[in-house]
């Protein structure tokens, strides 16, 4: 792994890194304003197999959520999907490639906060890799507990606050579950549900971040 050149603040630049099955690509955008110490947020995508990318607009929303928290916002395509190398691994290689990229971050500003975010496949994935990269907040959006897992048991309880947004109308996961398993966790995270909204956040994207932005802003920095 080595150090690259941050983007400029206010900018995003893209790139291919060697990573753990393979070159992992990414978009890294830069804050206008940076927290002291800089920080950064990993951010993955819904399930690969599934048409998800780091060009999903939830993602998105979720990176410019982390800019404005002062946060570099790193979006990345799983193994597989894109530019990214290697194949699908059903959450196990994928939570290897997130604990590679919060370690690659923390080689390019150390000492800073460190925070992951995911939404469905990519909230579960980000919640397993949480208990190694133990970032100082956790946000997952509709985080599948019992679909597209079936043979693993729920992640471990992040070590930090931990953020769930959760459509009320979620065609896709479903809302009663995730609440139910959530309420297992000791201490349950922040559960935030949106009345009338579905699995992908369709014209409620504005409320999706002024949900996340608040969150970021009382646990970074």
């Amino acid at each position: 792994m080595t150090v690259t050149q941050l983007p400029a603040p206010g900018q995003s630049s893209e790139a291919l890194i060697d990573g753990p099955a393979g070159r992992i690509e990414i978009l890294l955008s830069a804050p206008r304003e940076p927290v002291e110490p800089a920080g950064f947020a990993v951010i993955c995508h819904p399930h690969p197999l599934f048409g998800g990318a780091m060009s999903n607009k939830v993602t998105y929303a979720l990176a410019s959520s982390a800019n404005k928290a002062g946060l570099y916002a790193l979006r990345f395509n799983f193994r597989g999907v894109g530019r990214s190398g290697g194949e699908h691994d059903n959450g196990r290689g994928e939570t290897d490639d997130v604990e590679f990229l919060a370690t690659w971050m923390r080689e390019q500003l150390p000492g800073g906060p460190a925070v992951l975010m995911g939404f469905s496949f990519g909230a579960w994935v980000s919640a397993r890799a949480a208990a190694q990269v133990r970032p100082v907040a956790q946000v997952s959006i509709a985080p599948p507990f019992s679909k597209y897992f079936d043979d693993m048991p729920p992640p471990p309880r992040p070590p930090c606050p931990w953020l769930v947004v959760h459509g009320t109308d979620d065609e896709v996961v479903d809302y009663q579950q995730t609440r139910r398993i959530l309420e297992r966790y000791d201490p349950p995270p922040e559960l935030v549900a949106l009345d009338g909204v579905g699995h992908f956040f369709h014209g409620r994207l504005t409320d999706l971040g002024n949900i996340v932005l608040p969150f970021l802003q009382r646990h970074v920095g």
